[in-house]
């Protein structure tokens, strides 16, 4: 699955050619002790391993097509002839006019 380096010069990109990108993490001694371990259990260095599990959580997240919040989309359509009941009463009590209020 890790593509070697010269793999990775072959894709384009908006911004031209892209080979591999350097960069600093800060991340939990705790997950960074586990993921080490785990690549050398593996036989891969910890760049592959960490290399794999970000393309790996990239391939679960929904596409930039979707939007996360569209699943909760008419999960209250029960409640529509409630909102209109509720509705009513608001108008019907805004329209009495209260008589003591005028004096």
């Amino acid at each position: 699955m890790f593509q070697r380096e010269s793999d990775h010069c072959l894709g384009s990109h908006k911004y031209g050619k892209m080979g591999l990108m350097k960069t600093t993490l800060e991340i939990p001694d705790k997950v960074f002790r586990r993921a080490k371990s785990k690549a050398a259990e593996q036989g891969i260095p910890l760049r592959q391993f960490v290399t794999e599990a970000v393309e790996q959580k990239l391939r679960e997240l929904p596409s930039s097509g979707e939007k996360p919040w569209m699943k909760h989309i008419g999960k209250l359509k029960d409640l529509h002839k409630e909102t209109e009941r509720i509705d009513k009463i608001i108008e019907e009590t805004f329209e009495t006019i209260d008589e003591e209020m005028w004096k």
